[in-house]
């Protein structure tokens, strides 16, 4: 694999136990609070859908689905989940910030090479959205993936901006914490690339395990291309601009797609609220 100088990182001394003490429960701690939380409550969705009567190819899952019946509540609630979610990148990013050194830089989410980055960004998105869809079918054909329902928000004139702040969510949320940050962390601890990138993806795969086992290997192998990239590339940002693209084609382009292959994605969901235990909407 070609090396990128810039993510050649001081490892951490071995006899600094503090130091690597510190480093594993950041990590720990960053992992709890956002895709690792995640990805656990995935795999348990996962397990549940087995669980069930119904064969998991006749189960469905929503990615954005609306908060309250109300038009003004449901863009709030969704907003401010726009907002916290980025909140946590913005968490993780200011963990990676060191004296005289900005993170941003440092991983590679920047505009110092935004042409480049769009050109590679828009190359992955075509190189891993195509097969993933390929995928995608071929696990609805054989049963073992839940039918995603990606866009159940109504058609208003917010739906569009609100799906696309949504797939940068996505985007900037798994591209700066699995890769920016991941790869800093634990290469600091002295992990070998190819064991970061492939821990990176199998956790990328829980994450998304939700939607079946045709997400599971698709994301794996999305986390494993992602990695290798960024090993070679040293930016995060034609990742993140991969991510966003081809979440804004299925967010956006899912009612399109459910008008021409309507046994394949399903009929268009009615949107309705999704009650806390408590009874009211969930934010």
């Amino acid at each position: 694999m070609r090396v990128n100088p810039a993510l050649d990182l001081p490892l951490l001394e071995r006899g600094s136990g503090y130091a690597r003490s510190r480093t594993r429960w950041e990590i720990g701690l960053v992992l709890a609070v956002t895709v690792g939380q995640s990805a656990l409550y995935s795999v348990l969705s996962l397990v549940r859908a087995l669980l069930r009567p119904t064969p998991i190819g006749d189960q469905q899952t929503q990615l954005n689905p609306s908060r309250d019946s109300a038009a003004f509540w449901d863009v709030l609630y969704q907003l401010l989940s726009i907002f916290f979610g980025l909140a946590l990148v913005a968490l993780v990013v200011f963990l990676l910030w060191e004296p005289g050194v900005s993170a941003l830089r440092r991983i590679g989410l920047d505009f110092r090479r935004f042409g480049g980055d769009v050109g590679r960004g828009i190359l992955l998105a075509a190189l891993i959205g195509v097969p993933g869809l390929a995928l995608y079918a071929a696990g609805r054909a054989l049963g073992i993936t839940v039918q995603v329902q990606a866009s159940p928000l109504g058609a208003a004139w917010w739906t569009v901006p609100l799906l696309v702040l949504a797939a940068l969510r996505a985007g900037l949320t798994e591209e700066v914490i699995f890769v920016g940050y991941l790869f800093d962390r634990l290469r600091r601890l002295g992990w070998g690339w190819w064991t970061i990138i492939l821990s990176t993806a199998a956790l990328r795969a829980a994450y998304h395990a939700y939607q079946g086992f045709g997400a599971i290997v698709g994301n794996f192998a999305m986390g494993v291309v992602f990695g290798w990239c960024y090993r070679r590339w040293g930016r995060v940002m034609p990742l993140v601009i991969a991510h966003t693209v081809i979440d804004i084609v299925a967010f956006v382009g899912y009612p399109l797609a459910v008008a021409l292959w309507p046994g394949l994605f399903g009929p268009v969901p009615t949107p309705s609220v999704s009650p806390t235990p408590s009874g009211s909407p969930t934010p």
